[in-house]
């Protein structure tokens, strides 16, 4: 499957959550409500996730692979900053 739109929905200039993006696969399948979060080593995405009965986050969407992780992950956050920079906001908080 292939990225084939990336659109940022929030983005906020203060705080851990820095935005939140919904991703199209080949303009077929969107995910949404995938948070950016500044971590404390960096900025990286979040897959939506859910609590479930024992307290604990779930990702209800995520990657199989690593290397399809880092795939999507790299053209979300290039997607964030390219739209930062187009607003002019910081990128790191």
């Amino acid at each position: 499957m292939k990225i084939t739109g990336i659109k940022i929905r929030k983005i906020s200039e203060s705080g851990r959550l820095r935005g939140i993006v919904s991703v199209t696969f080949d303009d077929v399948l969107a995910v949404h409500d995938i948070k950016i979060v500044q971590g404390e080593h960096r900025i990286f995405a979040a897959m939506p996730s859910r609590r479930d009965e024992n307290g604990e986050f779930r990702d209800i969407v995520h990657p199989i692979t690593a290397s399809a992780r880092e795939e999507i992950e790299d053209r979300i956050l290039r997607a964030f900053e390219e739209e930062c920079i187009r607003r002019g906001i910081p990128i790191s908080g």
